[in-house]
This record gives C-alpha cells, sequence and structure tokens, in this order.
C-alpha cells in the first residue's frame, strides 16, 4: 500500500478548507455540493475500496457532477486527504467522566485510537509528521492532554506521554487490520493458512534448535488462534505504559509529603 502524506498541498489553501473559511460562489444557482458533502463522500470510498480508490474524478462522478465542480470547493487531493483526516478525528469520543482516575481517562484515549483505525483502516496509510491543524486535530490534541493534566508531568513529559499512547494504538492496530485484510485477500483464515504450514515445519525444522521460540510460540498461537495476537498487545502494552507513567508521577511526589494523591 502506498503511504500518503498529510500537509503535502498548500498550507494556507488545506487549513481554509479545514476552517470553512474558503469564499464560496456568489453568482449563479445555489450550488448542491459543498465541501462538507464532498469530503463525506471521499471518506466513504476509502472506507469501501481503499485510499487509492480517492480521486477528485472518482468522487465527480460519484456525486453526478464534474471534476471541475470538485475543484471549486476542494483545492486538490492533497488537501482534501487533510480534510478527511481531520474529519474522522471528529468521530472520536473524549473521556466523558472528569472526576474518572487519570488511568481510566489515559486508557480511553487509547481504545478511542484502537477504535478509530478500524473504523477507517485507510488512516494507517496515511503519515502525519504535518499533522493538518482543523479543529477536531485540535480538539482531540487538547482533550488527550487534559488527561493527562494536573499529574506533576511537565509539558513535553504531557506530550511525550500522549504520543507514546497513540503510537501503540496505531502499531497494534495495524498488526490487527493486517491481519483481517490478510485473510480478505488471501481467502485462508489464520487456521487454514497454519494447517498448510505446519506439517512441512513438523518435517524438515528441528524444533529443539529454538527452544524458546517453540514454547512460547506454541503458547502464544494456541492463546490468540493466530500468528499474532494484537489485541493481547494493545492492552499489555497499555498497561505497561500506565505502570510507567504512574512510576514517574509517583517519583515526583515530594518527600515530605507521602500523603500526595494524583487524580
Amino acid at each position: 500500500m502506498t503511504t500518503e502524506y498529510t500537509g503535502a498541498g498548500d498550507p494556507r489553501r488545506s487549513l481554509e478548507l479545514l476552517w470553512g473559511v474558503r469564499e464560496r460562489p456568489r453568482r449563479g444557482p445555489r450550488p448542491k455540493l459543498t465541501p462538507e458533502r464532498l469530503v463525506g463522500r471521499a471518506i466513504e470510498i476509502a472506507d469501501a475500496d481503499g485510499l487509492e480508490a480517492v480521486s477528485i474524478r472518482r468522487i465527480a462522478d460519484d456525486l453526478g457532477v464534474s471534476p471541475m465542480s470538485v475543484y471549486t470547493y476542494v483545492p486538490a487531493k492533497a488537501e482534501l486527504l487533510d480534510a478527511m483526516l481531520d474529519r474522522t478525528l471528529g468521530e472520536i469520543v473524549p473521556p466523558g467522566d472528569e472526576t474518572s482516575g487519570w488511568r481510566d481517562r489515559v486508557a480511553h484515549v487509547a481504545r478511542e485510537n484502537w477504535r478509530i483505525y478500524h473504523a477507517h483502516p485507510w488512516l494507517l496509510q496515511v503519515a502525519t509528521a504535518r499533522p493538518p491543524l482543523g479543529p477536531n486535530l485540535l480538539e482531540k490534541y487538547e482533550f488527550e492532554l487534559r488527561a493527562v493534566e494536573g499529574l506533576g508531568l511537565t509539558d513535553l513529559e504531557m506530550d511525550a506521554a500522549i504520543a507514546l499512547i497513540n503510537g501503540l494504538a496505531e502499531t497494534t492496530a495495524r498488526t490487527s487490520v493486517n491481519r483481517a485484510q490478510a485473510e480478505r485477500r488471501t481467502g485462508l483464515t489464520d487456521q487454514q493458512w497454519w494447517d498448510a504450514t505446519a506439517p512441512f515445519l513438523a518435517e524438515h525444522v528441528d524444533s529443539s534448535r529454538y527452544p524458546i521460540g517453540d514454547r512460547v510460540g506454541t503458547a502464544s498461537s494456541e492463546a490468540y488462534g493466530s500468528a499474532v495476537g494484537p489485541e493481547h498487545a494493545f492492552e499489555f502494552g497499555l498497561a505497561r505504559i500506565l505502570d510507567g507513567i504512574e512510576v514517574l508521577i509517583t517519583s515526583r511526589r515530594a518527600p515530605d509529603r507521602p500523603e500526595a494523591k494524583y487524580s
């Protein structure tokens, strides 16, 4: 799959699209297109057929208009991609109970990131080193930071903690999505793949050469029903990250205030 990059278009035109400040046509009949409708259709195409299927011509054909009509509202595919990503981020639900413990808040953030990648797998093809600074992305960053606000972390540590959580969700979701896509594209379930692979290994590979790998691999494949276990890796990694953040928080407590608590 081809990796697409946000921030690849004209920065100003992208921001105008993201924030809805582009000047709309004033003459002629009331237009039947809107940026919101075009971006929504692009997301539907990507969800159904993959990011590669998204093009200005495909959107125009689907909506029964000319490509030039689409360009009136969307400068180019690069800016369209920025808007698509920002729109999907608006589906992420922030932690609702502000009085819950910080571990619950951060875990909610992680699980919402995991969920959005499964709802829109094409997001895993989008590199965001230059993030589209739209309203939904900024709102997402704000409520993610609120999950770790007031814990005694520095601003840089707060940013790094959220990046670590989001990275875990992305990495494990990628494995999960790839596993599902492999089954659809090959027509083989994980069990069928293993049934075809195991006889060769049993006949030609001396498992005593790899005693640890054989033991651990057998245990994990039996537990997962697959060669990989992204759901377990996600939950295990999340728990360990939360433990690590808690150790850091505890280390910041003043020695003369052992009763200090962080919510």
